[in-house]
């Protein structure tokens, strides 16, 4: 799929960040961009919106980016049950890496993801 035609779901409880990377995400040329501010409006939002990847946080409340993945995976719905995911987070702690990376996830971000950087990850997930 090319880039630039992705439905990308921005899932993150900071309002600047989330603004950061849907302008990074703009400026690499995607346009179909819904934004969540946790997990839980994310799995709402995912119903009508249809996203190819999620971009998300790991640390929200009230509903964290852990426990968003893991209710993907075990969502009846095929569709919902395989989406790619990416994390981003400030946190790169080997103790959070370790929750996060298990989970069939396409990557893991440190914020604020450079674009070019951003690009190269979409790009490999969405091949």
């Amino acid at each position: 799929m090319k880039v630039s035609l992705a439905r990308i779901l921005v899932v993150d409880d900071d309002e600047v960040m989330r603004t950061f990377v849907v302008n990074s995400l703009r400026r690499i040329g995607i346009q179909a961009i819904e934004i969540a501010a946790d997990g839980a409006s994310a799995l709402r939002t995912m119903i009508s919106f249809r996203p190819d990847l999620v971009l998300t946080d790991i640390h929200m409340q009230p509903m964290n980016g852990i426990e968003f993945v893991q209710q993907l995976r075990k969502h009846a719905n095929p569709l919902v049950k395989n989406m790619k995911v990416i994390f981003m987070s400030a946190d790169a702690s080997t103790e959070t890496l370790e929750q996060a990376l298990p989970l069939g996830t396409y990557g893991y971000l440190v914020k604020p993801p450079r674009p070019e950087i951003l690009q190269t990850k979409l790009e490999q997930a969405l091949k």
